[in-house]
């Protein structure tokens, strides 16, 4: 048998073989005070990267010792240790972990070097601070909700609580990234967590920012869509297809058999695709119903069209991919098998966590001497003097040097007149308009405080100017197909030997080995083949994708991956190899399917709105045009306030008084609950409802989140001023700092328009007129 070092130490290229694994927050203590998800996954984040992370537990202990199997619990606290009070503890801590109410202010003032996160529903402060809230009814009040499913159903929320690995994955970001600068300010942090801020980001796609470039047009219909094709049933199950591009869907075309469709022009278009959607289905599947998974996928890979299975708890540890590159591993129980983190560095993945720990089993065994205090420089962004070169495209790839750059490093995007980024063509202008290109909503996104500049990689000129920029850099973040920087000539080898002290940050979708290496992915994909979709979707229907988390969720992971590294580089002095893969990072927030099947639960399955935790909880109809309310019980104390709004009728009778009563009549209370709420308007009773302690929101438009006030209070959207788009509000990073106003500190560029002000700065100014002579800088699409 061969062990996982060997494994990889196989796989690594030449100049990383023998190098020590990698434990970035090594002797970095971390107390915390959380429970649920959101808390315990950034936790398990800094555990994974060599954190000392001390987990509090009074009373009975943290109630998810108790659901379901605890193999969740166990999944999320591996390699933690346990008490029972924190007294004292404090005092030599880095890092403070909670969702409970404190007084952050006091606490920074007893302990400035310290770290503060607070992971709530809404932040610490604002009109919305407080409320009474659900994964669920957040979901709602993103906007989530309100996109997703067919028009003559139902708004439908995602299934498997997203938002709360969603809003984990943000805080252990931001939390390394306070570390660090504190490490250099003696200066700690309050990192302000808002679930609501980090799904409004991460769980819709810029609907606002959609909406302020096209004037705010009226919205047609109830606004809820799925994507055509998409999750379609083959004779053994499921695939699932991306075409987010004109050549993916004329190839899809190819592929089924339906050539002839080419010179249909409303089926080239998403939105007219989707309004025949009956007609065009049914021509889909007289291909896809008629052959196995396994033979769509062969034949969707010979035309490169985005594709894959859709798996669930029983299945996905199964999938060639991940057995290849050993993905999931063991506990150290042996009791389930788990995802290992979905980064490597310098190709080793890290050592194994250890067993989650005994509630209170190391009472008296933490010996955290007080921190001495050190003197303390004025702080910066914890970024700032560091240079980026972002050779990323689409969603996912972009978020992460977004990131960066408001964290405040300086990130130079480098795309090429030939091949810019696609994602400049999902654009809200069409092409006959001059820079039409410019409009593209996701990239303005995904890019605001870069600078951009042209470059041809494709010739020998355009090499040697990436490779002077390089030589001042100290990340280069790709997310090309693994093949495309080598045949660049510009891997891992090459530009090491160009800056020795250059971390290299690769996003391949599958890996960069293994029988999927080279498949183009996306979001679509990495949904269904880790389960994500499976548990989206009506109970008799199909699985239905989340449209959303994927790639912010793969982006984050990436930047996690790069500021352990970069701390990593503060200690030696030389640069790494990061392979921060993305079908991976869904896989770690989809865990909870894995860990509880084979710890011999059961498979775990879609309901609609329905979920396990909350009962009744669902979108009820109000009065006026598709106006919905979501409401999730989630206590028997917030049953009992719901009663008393609903003015205590005769068939909440005492049998529902319980979670398991509610349970087993749940359909008797959505259609009660349904004729109270069908002639209030949805506004009022939501806040009525929440004025009494009952989770519940309106399921709103996406786009409407713009006007949230408590958004609007906590700055999530910022002004852009554009030199082609003008002036619009993008959202921004979902965290707050004490010591930061704001996160965007200059527009998404144009094409190529910083490109001579980069190459000044790398000494090629005197070249600037012969490189766009040769075509290999410019300004403008070639051939638009």
């Amino acid at each position: 048998m061969v062990d996982d070092a060997d494994d990889e130490r196989r796989r690594a290229p030449t100049g990383l073989l023998n190098r020590p694994r990698v434990q970035s927050l090594a002797g970095v203590r971390v107390l915390d005070r959380s429970t649920d998800i959101a808390g315990p996954y950034a936790t398990k984040i800094l555990a994974d990267a060599g954190a000392d992370v001390v987990k509090v537990e009074p009373g009975g202990g943290d109630p998810l010792r108790r659901w379901r199997s605890g193999a969740l619990f166990e999944y999320l606290n591996a390699g933690k240790r346990s008490v029972t009070a924190d007294d004292g503890l404090v005092d030599g801590a880095d890092v403070l972990v909670t969702g409970a109410p404190l007084d952050v202010a006091a606490l920074r003032a007893a302990h400035p070097g310290l770290v503060v996160v607070t992971i709530t529903p809404f932040g610490t402060d604002g009109p919305w601070a407080g409320r009474p809230a659900t994964e669920f009814t957040l979901q709602a009040a993103a906007g989530s909700t309100g996109a997703r499913g067919l028009p003559e159903q139902p708004p439908l929320a995602a299934g498997g609580r997203v938002g709360e690995w969603v809003a984990g994955t943000y805080a252990a970001l931001a939390t390394i990234a306070a570390v660090r600068e504190a490490r250099r300010s003696g200066q700690g942090e309050h990192v302000d967590v808002a679930m609501l801020d980090c799904m409004a980001v991460a769980m819709t796609t810029y609907p606002a920012v959609v909406a302020s470039f096209t004037g705010w047009p009226a919205v047609v219909g109830t606004g809820r869509t799925v994507e055509v094709p998409s999750i379609e049933p083959s004779s053994d199950g499921y695939a699932v297809f991306t075409t987010n591009s004109a050549q993916q869907f004329h190839d899809f075309l190819v592929m089924i058999g339906r050539a002839d469709l080419l010179e249909d022009a409303e089926l080239a278009r998403a939105a007219t695709r989707f309004a025949r959607r009956d007609e065009f289905l049914r021509a889909v599947h007289e291909y896809t119903t008629k052959r196995t998974t396994a033979e769509i996928l062969e034949d969707a890979a010979l035309l490169r069209i985005p594709s894959g299975p859709v798996l669930n708890g029983a299945t996905v540890t199964g999938f060639e991919q991940f057995a290849a590159r050993s993905v999931f591993q063991p506990d150290a129980t042996g009791r389930f098998r788990r995802p290992r983190r979905p980064y490597l560095v310098d190709a080793q993945t890290g050592a194994p966590p250890g067993p989650s720990p005994v509630a209170g089993g190391d009472d008296g065994r933490v010996e955290w001497p007080a921190r001495p205090a050190r003197q303390r420089t004025p702080w910066r962004l914890p970024l700032e003097g560091l240079r980026v070169i972002d050779c990323t495209a689409w969603w996912a790839g972009p978020v992460a040097p977004h990131a960066l750059a408001c964290l405040g490093a300086d990130v130079i995007k480098v795309e090429s007149i030939a091949r810019p980024d696609l994602m400049r063509y999902a654009a809200s202008r069409p092409a006959s308009e001059d820079r039409w290109y410019e409009w593209g909503f996701v990239f303005h996104g995904a890019n605001a405080g870069k600078r951009g500049i042209t470059i041809d990689l494709a010739r020998p000129e355009g090499i040697e100017v990436f490779e002077r920029l390089a030589a001042t850099a100290d990340l280069v973040v790709e997310n090309y197909t693994p093949r495309v920087m080598d045949q660049f000539g510009l891997g891992w080898d090459r530009l090491q030997q160009v800056n020795p002290r250059l971390i290299m940050v690769r996003m391949p979708a599958f890996g960069l080995d293994g029988p999927w290496r080279d498949r183009t992915g996306f979001a679509q994909t990495m949904e269904s083949i880790t389960g994500m979709a499976w548990l989206t979707g009506f109970a008799d229907g199909p699985p239905v994708l989340v449209r959303g988390a994927c790639d912010p969720l793969a982006g984050m992971h990436a930047v996690i991956a790069a500021l352990l590294t970069l701390m990593q580089r503060d200690e030696d002095g030389r640069g790494h190899l990061v392979e921060s893969v993305m079908v991976e990072s869904a896989l770690n927030v989809a865990a909870e399917q894995v860990v509880e099947f084979t710890a011999g639960g059961p498979l775990l399955e879609r309901d609609g709105n329905r979920g396990p935790v909350a009962a009744p909880q669902g979108v009820y109809r109000c009065a006026g045009d598709d106006r919905w309310l979501a409401l999730a019980v989630a206590t028997d104390e917030q049953w009992a306030a719901l009663v008393g709004e609903l003015g205590r009728p005769g068939w909440a009778t005492a049998e529902l008084a319980t979670a398991e009563g509610r349970r087993a009549a749940h359909d008797r209370i959505d259609g009660e609950l349904a004729r109270w709420t069908a002639p209030q308007d949805v506004g009022t009773l939501a806040e009525r409802l929440v004025a009494a302690g009952v989770p519940a929101a309106e399921v709103i438009t996406p786009r409407d989140m713009v006007a949230n006030p408590q958004l609007r209070h906590r700055r999530l959207f910022e002004v852009e001023d554009h030199p082609v788009t003008g002036r619009h509000e993008l959202p921004t990073f979902p965290v707050r700092f004490t010591h930061v106003d704001h996160w965007h500190r200059r527009a998404s560029p144009t094409l190529g328009q910083h490109n001579a002000e980069v190459l000044t700065e790398i000494g090629l100014g005197e070249d600037l007129d012969r490189l766009a002579e040769l075509g290999i800088i410019g300004d403008r699409v070639l051939g638009a």
